[in-house]
């Protein structure tokens, strides 16, 4: 086990405490992590206490979180090279409770939770004891990319809802302690102003898994659920944030949310380059190394370039919000590029290790299943780049 680390306050931190951080980070994932990544679909939920155990005593759990939770306090503009280090593996995120869905639905929570729904939610996901999950996408015809599509209904009846609908693709659904849950509160009119976010907790009667939806990868515990709400009644008092508020609350988790998704592939896709230059320093073909083939310098030189593009792309949307700007665009912008070179990336470094790329003797394989979904979470690239270009189209010249 490695010792444990001490930082300076929040305020105080220095380019050399982060730089620190990023370190401790990467060697906690080669002493801990690494090697659990040939059984990452074994990850139980008692495994996962245990390593998020291992990540405390390493002073390394939580870097987004509050201290008062036990995290480190980082701010979003601090956070880029600290997600990145724990996104070099699948399962590092999920040891330092800084994944999705639950690190998007800790910043929600803290944004507009009442004490009650603090303590009695938010602390034990931060704490990392519990898993949550964020129902919004509905099967066709429902809310895929386009949110004013959604269907699920929350009527009032009383003090309570009473909430009706179909939800698909909910990221850590099976095993998750409770939901956020995007419902209509508004039937007629736009579904921008006329809906809410619900906490459902599981269990709670006329809410049912109907499946675990099979997809690419499956790394993610909890899998990625059907879910079915028949007549499903909460109290008014489960209103998280303003009645008919839910889609301005959620955006104002989605920019971070996207910023942080891209941090954390980053680091999955260097690790996936540099796993690519050592193959081609050490492997011969045809009378020469691979690293000597213009080809395969090519695709690291171009791979290089793409990521740090992208790491510019992050801090500086990062920046804006910090700074209280909207940053609309420019995290449209980092999601597109970042969730784009992120596959090509990978996809090079399989390319240049062969065979070897796609066994699971390197996690590649199981980097590049999971990476193209990234395409499509969080706003299809499509969808983003409408959003630029609109901007760009009625902004005056």
């Amino acid at each position: 086990m490695l010792p444990a680390m001490s930082l300076a306050e929040p305020s105080s931190y220095s380019g050399a405490d982060i730089v620190a951080l990023a370190t401790r980070i990467r060697a906690f994932l080669e002493a801990e992590v690494y090697p659990l990544e040939l059984d990452a679909n074994e990850m139980t939920h008692e495994r996962l206490l245990a390593l998020r155990d291992a990540a405390r005593q390493a002073g390394v759990y939580g870097p987004q979180l509050a201290k008062e939770h036990g995290g480190l306090g980082l701010s979003l503009e601090q956070l880029p090279s600290i997600f990145e280090a724990a996104g070099r593996s699948l399962l590092g995120p999920l040891a330092l409770n800084c994944s999705a869905p639950d690190e998007g639905n800790i910043h929600t929570l803290e944004l507009a939770a009442t004490p009650e729904q603090r303590a009695r939610y938010l602390r034990p996901l931060a704490e990392g004891h519990v898993r949550s999950a964020f129902a919004m996408t509905e099967p066709a015809p429902g809310a895929g990319s386009d949110p004013n599509a959604i269907r699920t209904v929350a009527r009032r009846e009383g003090n309570d809802f009473v909430i009706d609908g179909d939800k698909w693709f909910i990221t850590g659904a099976d095993g998750a302690a409770f939901f956020l849950v995007m419902a209509r509160t508004r039937p007629d009119g736009p579904a921008l102003k006329g809906c809410t976010i619900l906490l459902v907790d599981a269990g709670t009667p006329g809410l049912s898994i109907v499946r675990r939806v099979p997809v690419m990868g499956g790394h993610v515990p909890g899998g990625h659920c059907e879910l079915r709400f028949a007549g499903c009644r909460v109290p008014a008092s489960q209103i998280l944030g303003e009645e008919h508020g839910g889609f301005a609350l959620a955006q104002r988790r989605l920019g971070p949310a996207r910023l942080t998704h891209c941090m954390r592939w980053t680091g999955a896709a260097q690790r996936a380059l540099e796993l690519a230059i050592d193959r081609a320093r050490g492997r011969e073909a045809f009378g020469s190394l691979l690293a000597d083939k213009q080809a395969v310098q090519w695709m690291i030189a171009d791979s290089h370039t793409e990521l740090e593009l992208g790491r510019l792309m992050i801090q500086r949307a990062a920046s804006l919000l910090a700074a209280g700007g909207e940053a609309r665009v420019e995290c449209a912008m980092a999601k597109v590029h970042v969730a784009e070179s992120v596959n090509r990336v990978i996809d090079r470094a399989i390319q240049i290790c062969g065979a070897l790329g796609i066994s699971g003797d390197l996690p590649l394989g199981a980097m590049y299943a999971e990476a193209r979904a990234f395409r499509i979470y969080d706003g299809a690239s499509e969808v983003h780049r409408m959003v630029i270009a609109r901007e760009l189209l009625r902004t005056p010249r």
